[in-house]
């Protein structure tokens, strides 16, 4: 069975925080981390197998990873195409900046190719949950190093390394809304592959390549609210896809341009 806790008592995520002692002290629900190493630490909250899912602009507000809208100075090409789009320049520089390559711009959106490999709508660049209306939040510089110092540091902490998952919400090509994916990930197997394996009825199956990151990133984002400061889930019965080691990340799950039917 799988069960999905959102931790409560987690603060305003300031540049600088220590978002690993955060999070214990979210699991421990005494305000408090425990100390390095304890076994109280681990049985207060973690266990071998749990996967802890965590919306990225906790990871990036720590990281210091804001913009002031303020601050930018805008260029020919941000300009132009924020007239076209309907959109601030100041928005659209900061997207260009974050962004290797512009995929297409349509209907006041404009889908990019990240510096790291992801296609999103405005690189990811969003101002929802940021204190302040000059403000916008984007992507951790290196998401599955992210995920792999955030692991490390809850294994200091209390002895016990679960996975971790950093998610943010992308749209899909074939569907409508959004849904929570990995951009990054630690001691989680990101993918399983059952090419070459068969089906209830013996036939090989050729296709199926499961996204496990992302269906882990899924079931956080449906027990947590949007306007609830909530942004970690603790997620239980994933335990076979949890690894000793840190793994791939969710690079893994990206794409080659290669075969990309949409580009």
């Amino acid at each position: 069975m799988l069960s999905a806790l959102p931790l409560a008592g987690i603060p305003e995520i300031e540049s600088g925080a220590d978002l690993g002692a955060l999070l214990v002290a979210a699991l421990a629900g005494s305000g408090e981390p425990p100390e390095r190493g304890s076994a109280e630490g681990a049985a207060a909250g973690l266990q071998s197998g749990d996967v802890l899912v965590i919306a990225h602009k906790a990871v990036s507000k720590a990281e210091g990873r804001i913009r002031r809208l303020s601050e930018v100075r805008v260029g020919a090409r941000a300009r132009a195409l924020a007239d076209e789009q309907g959109k601030d320049p100041r928005l659209v520089q900061i997207v260009l900046d974050e962004s290797r390559s512009v995929v297409r711009a349509a209907h006041g959106v404009i889908i990019c190719e990240t510096h790291h490999g992801f296609v999103c709508a405005n690189a990811g660049v969003d101002a929802s949950n940021v204190p302040g209306e000059d403000q916008v939040v984007l992507l951790p510089r290196d998401p599955d190093a992210a995920a792999r110092s955030l692991r490390a540091r809850l294994r200091e902490l209390t002895g016990v390394a679960p996975a971790v998952v950093i998610t943010d919400s992308f749209g899909r090509a074939w569907r409508i809304g959004q849904c929570d994916v990995a951009i990054g990930c630690a001691g989680l197997a990101p993918a399983e592959d059952w090419r070459g394996g068969t089906d209830a009825n013996g036939r090989v199956l050729r296709a199926t390549l499961i996204a496990i990151a992302d269906q882990l990133a899924a079931i956080a984002d449906l027990a947590r609210r949007k306007d609830g400061n909530q942004p970690a889930v603790l997620v239980r019965g994933a335990g076979r896809h949890v690894t000793a080691q840190d793994g791939p990340g969710a690079v893994a799950l990206v794409r080659a341009p290669a075969q990309d039917l949409f580009r």
